[in-house]
């Protein structure tokens, strides 16, 4: 039982890690748009620099002796799916970008914090624990919080918008649980490039002139290394290692160290204010964190008890 908490508590800690990386999106999208690119060239420079990134790693490794696993064609269909499900979540969130802010559309992504936990109950008819409902509970009362929607500075929403990061927080989720099931016992970097050119085929599909525009030329090779690092490679390899070992909505609820990253670096790199009932949503939400981890943090003896209880 103690090896059971602790390994629980390692996973949770990769996933988190990885949603905490998607936190640097926002901002570097914004960055993007602000110099004039486009909303599709950001969106297939994080699919082609994601997968750069996981091809050199792959040639390195091959370089030190460490050969590639066979692939079937039946699983690099199924990697190349789950790759075009990450990058369906970052068309539709960069779209929703260019209409709304940040808080507001990485608040309309967080849903999939709930979206999540429903996914699990579909896929395993299986209850969600006791601790997953009260920390998404928290969570969402904190996001709302954080995202500063009751800010008198929102403004006017436009609805098109509102429904693409909805739909993203739908494809993210999707993500999420595919990770922790399809080609979890292959070595995450090539099972990251076969995910990658996934994103490639619908990255290119939404901006087929990415090479000939002259947006590499211009500068956007360094948003989309940055998008490609964090928003592709280090979530892609730190999900394919940690989900497996959660459950669908403990992953969801673990990925939500996404939205305070978010907010924190947007307020260094673009200004952007926050009041006070956004640092409390951001203190909320970590909160709806430690909740989520409350049965392995409890020593053994009491962990078994809250989960008796919780069954009876």
């Amino acid at each position: 039982m103690a090896a059971m908490q602790k390994n629980t508590l390692k996973y949770s800690a990769v996933v988190f890690l990885g949603g905490a990386s998607y936190g640097v999106m926002a901002a570097t999208i914004k960055c993007a748009l602000a110099e004039g690119f486009s909303w599709t060239q950001t969106a297939a420079s994080q699919a082609f620099f994601g997968a750069l990134l996981f091809a050199v790693a792959l040639a390195a490794l091959t370089v030190l002796g460490k050969r590639p696993v066979p692939l079937s064609p039946k699983r690099v269909l199924s990697l190349l799916g789950l790759g075009l499900a990450t990058c369906t979540t970052c068309v539709l969130y960069n779209f929703a970008l260019t209409m709304l802010p940040v808080s507001v559309a990485i608040t309309l992504l967080f849903q999939f914090t709930w979206i999540g936990i429903v996914f699990q109950v579909v896929a395993t008819r299986r209850k969600p624990r006791l601790a997953e409902i009260v920390a998404a509970a928290v969570i969402l009362g904190g996001t709302l919080l954080a995202s500063g929607l009751f800010s008198n500075t929102v403004g006017h929403l436009d609805p098109l918008g509102i429904l693409c990061a909805l739909l993203s927080a739908v494809s993210c989720a999707t993500f999420m649980f595919l990770s922790a099931r399809v080609g979890c016992d292959l070595p995450p970097i090539e099972r990251g490039l076969v995910v990658c050119l996934g994103a490639c085929i619908l990255g290119f599909a939404v901006c087929p002139d990415y090479f000939s525009s002259g947006a590499l030329q211009a500068g956007i090779w360094k948003y989309g290394l940055i998008l490609g690092v964090f928003g592709l490679f280090v979530p892609v390899v730190l999900f394919g290692i940690g989900t497996p070992h959660l459950s669908a909505g403990l992953s969801t609820i673990m990925a939500s160290s996404e939205l305070p990253c978010g907010i924190a670096i947007s307020v260094l790199v673009l200004s952007e204010p926050v009041d006070a009932l956004q640092t409390a949503g951001i203190a909320v939400i970590m909160l709806g964190v430690a909740v989520s981890q409350l049965p392995n943090l409890l020593p053994q003896g009491a962990s078994a008890r809250f989960r008796k209880k919780r069954l009876q």
